[in-house]
């Protein structure tokens, strides 16, 4: 007796294997949660002040230099406020997102963070080995006395420090 296997069958019987592996794998590993479990926001400021302060730092470069984009992030460095101008360009708007995180990550603006890299080694290492950094000017904390809210990132302008900090200038004193 000669037993026969064909591609169809072979094919059949690799598929039913995976798709009970597959199964498996996932009732193993499946994690069940409470219904009403609720994930505790992260400290940011309110929506309201969050558009304002991008609004203003649009205002302000728009004023001298043109156009930017403006993210604001919470403490946990979830994006909030995504805002740009018109016309900025896409590198704008994506370093704006990646300079508010790097300020976040490493507790101090970004001005000053690149000031570091320069002299700091082992610290430029660590800037560089993320793609998601960015040390350039233009990330700024968003702080209310000692309390950390999140931060502001200006990027497509020569001034995206300058911009950041008049956005976070006019909602400062509602922290």
């Amino acid at each position: 007796m000669q037993v026969g296997w064909n591609k169809t069958t072979a094919g059949a019987s690799i598929l039913a294997v995976l798709s009970m592996m597959a199964t498996t794998v996932a009732a193993e590993t499946a994690v069940e949660k409470p219904r009403d479990a609720v994930v505790p926001a992260a400290k940011g400021i309110p929506l309201e002040l969050a558009l304002e302060a991008t609004q203003a730092s649009i205002e302000a470069c728009g004023r001298k230099e043109g156009k930017i984009g403006v993210s604001i992030i919470d403490s946990a460095g979830v994006l909030k406020v995504l805002l740009a101008a018109d016309g900025t360009s896409p590198r704008g708007v994506s370093s704006s997102t990646d300079k508010a995180r790097t300020a976040l990550a490493f507790g101090v603006a970004t001005s000053k963070l690149h000031e570091q890299v320069e002299t700091d080694k082992s610290l430029a290492e660590k800037v560089a080995g993320n793609p998601g950094y960015n040390s350039r000017p233009g990330g700024v904390l968003i702080q209310s006395g000692d309390q950390l809210l999140g931060a502001i990132g200006v990027g497509g302008a020569k001034i995206d420090e300058e911009c950041a900090l008049a956005g976070l200038e006019k909602i400062q004193s509602r922290l």
